[in-house]
């Protein structure tokens, strides 16, 4: 009998609620939180694996900046990359640790795609964007690193030996 009940409630609920708009009038906002100059050796390759071809890049260092942090990007890392037969899609996956001016380390992992074809229309496009997760110590003025979401884009500029990621937290 309590399970006749629920459903129906649930029933009633569901046809007396306000329809939903499709799409979503709503969009996640995004609030800037960063930027890492990640700075980087030359590349090698471990070759044609049964996944694709692996591509490892040595971070060597680098700093990073936010209006909440501060601090530099430790050597040690690396962005171990998957790319497929033609090129055309690669994986990645980049691993290293930052340090706060204030002497706090973090753990930074952060997952990507870059993609080069055409669009849905046969245009030319490249892809390339990550979502980075943060590992702050809980009980630092970081934590808020561990309970957000975080993506971030590129931005190439002549005669820096790395990448520019520009980082944002979904609000």
């Amino acid at each position: 009998m309590k399970q006749l009940l629920l459903i129906i409630a649930l029933t009633l609920t569901a046809l007396t609620a306000k329809a939903q708009t499709y799409p979503p009038k709503d969009s996640p906002e995004l609030e800037f939180a960063m930027q890492l100059r990640v700075k980087i050796d030359n590349a090698y390759t471990v070759g044609e694996t049964d996944h694709g071809r692996r591509i490892v890049i040595p971070i060597t260092g680098g700093t990073f900046e936010g209006p909440l942090l501060k601090g530099t990007i430790l050597a040690g890392g690396a962005d171990y990359q998957l790319a497929n037969a033609d090129g055309t899609r690669t994986e990645l996956e980049a691993i290293y640790s930052i340090r706060t001016d204030d002497d706090v380390y973090i753990h930074v992992r952060n997952k990507g795609l870059v993609c080069d074809g055409k669009d849905e229309q046969g245009n030319p496009y490249y892809y390339f964007k990550a979502a980075p997760q943060f590992e702050a110590p809980k009980n630092s003025r970081y934590a808020w690193l561990n309970n957000a979401l975080f993506v971030c884009q590129p931005e190439w500029v002549k005669d820096f030996n790395g990448i520019i990621l520009n980082v944002w937290k979904v609000k």
